[in-house]
């Protein structure tokens, strides 16, 4: 039978995807990527070299620019924007506080309410000088926007359980008042496709979905947004030519989105772009595929309807903390709910034992 190019692209993914699982020796059912990714082997072997290289003096620091760059143009390339629009740091509320700096006195800003406190707190803060921060409903927050909406701050995915935002809804919505969105992508990108360039900023944390050690964040930003947000947290590593950078004025900072970059925790990112690279090399949309039919899968083995996320949120009973204890099962409690999710270096065979060990011990 001759595959047609779909098929032989669901092939070549298929292949993809089974040889990514293969780089991932986990001990447990791991089932917990929304709190702390695995990493795969080839980044477990990066970082060995690069402690090796440290403990014996043979470290050149400028040599890890290139693999802050790698790890640049592999996130760029998950979230459908140019390498020169995308700032690289730490954490997400840093970026989030950037974002939250720039908005004119007065600002109301619109989230949803217990999004996660890295979207909300910035902006929080920012009350002495009269941005006020208004929280809905996830599901209502579309038709939430008005005129007076300066931003929409929101977590693509609900870090509780799992919600998706209705991307289409909520960018309609705001095109029609001109407010921007700030969309927090952290349990988003690694299983769910999102185009960075539709929104004026996107902040994302790369410890979980991306598979990166903890200490690397990403921004992205529409290229007119450059010069409305102050990089307040610019240094060395923000200027245009970083190694001539280091001492004394004038200010010189990179004429894209690198002014906002935060001098990097060098060996978390050289773990963190195989990583991603690897994800590149599956695609987003078989790794969406694969999370959600995963995850599904799950779904209706305990009784729940289907539904596009990665995530499982349920009450658990008392029975289940030892339950996953004895079966070797890992997961996470959020908001009271047992959380469980579904990644690349998952399988089948996984869910079907999760299936077994918590049949009759879970409800919506």
């Amino acid at each position: 039978m001759l595959l047609t190019d779909e098929m032989r692209v669901s092939a070549d993914h298929r292949a993809a995807l089974e040889a990514a699982r293969g780089e991932f020796a986990p001990e447990v059912i791991f089932l917990n990527s929304a709190t702390l990714g695995l990493p795969p082997r080839r980044s477990l072997l990066a970082l060995r070299d690069a402690l090796d290289d440290w403990s014996s003096g043979r470290t050149d620091a400028p040599a890890y620019d290139l693999v802050v760059e790698r790890a640049r143009t592999a996130f760029a390339k998950l979230v459908s924007v140019d390498a020169d629009r995308v700032a690289v740091g730490s954490q997400v509320s840093v970026f989030a506080g950037l974002i939250a700096a720039s908005l004119p006195d007065g600002a109301e800003v619109l989230t949803a309410a217990q999004d996660f406190t890295s979207v909300l707190f910035p902006f929080h803060v920012q009350a002495a000088r009269g941005v006020t921060v208004r929280e809905v409903p996830l599901e209502r927050i579309a038709d939430a926007v008005t005129a007076g909406t300066a931003l929409v701050a929101v977590s693509a995915v609900q870090s509780s359980d799992g919600r998706v935002v209705d991307f289409d809804a909520l960018t309609q919505a705001c095109a029609a008042t001109g407010t921007r969105i700030m969309l927090d992508t952290t349990q988003a990108i690694g299983w769910l496709p999102v185009d960075a360039s539709r929104f004026a900023y996107t902040v994302c944390g790369g410890y979980k979905w991306l598979l990166n050690p903890r200490g690397t964040a990403f921004m992205t930003l529409q290229p007119a947004l450059l010069d409305s947000v102050t990089p307040h947290f610019a240094g060395w590593y923000a200027g245009a030519d970083r190694w001539n950078s280091i001492y004394g004025a004038p200010l010189r900072l990179a004429a894209d989105a690198r002014r906002f970059d935060i001098s990097p925790a060098w060996h978390a990112w050289v773990g963190a772009a195989p990583s991603m690279e690897l994800l590149n090399e599956v695609g987003t949309e078989a790794l969406h595929e694969h999370a959600v039919s995963l995850t599904n899968r799950f779904r209706a083995g305990i009784g729940l309807p289907p539904r596009n996320s990665a995530i499982v949120s349920t009450i658990a009973d008392e029975d289940v903390p030892e339950l996953m204890r004895a079966a070797g099962i890992v997961g996470a409690s959020r908001a009271g709910r047992l959380r469980l999710s579904f990644h690349v270096s998952n399988t089948a065979e996984d869910v079907d034992r999760a299936i077994e060990v918590f049949s009759g011990h879970l409800r919506s």
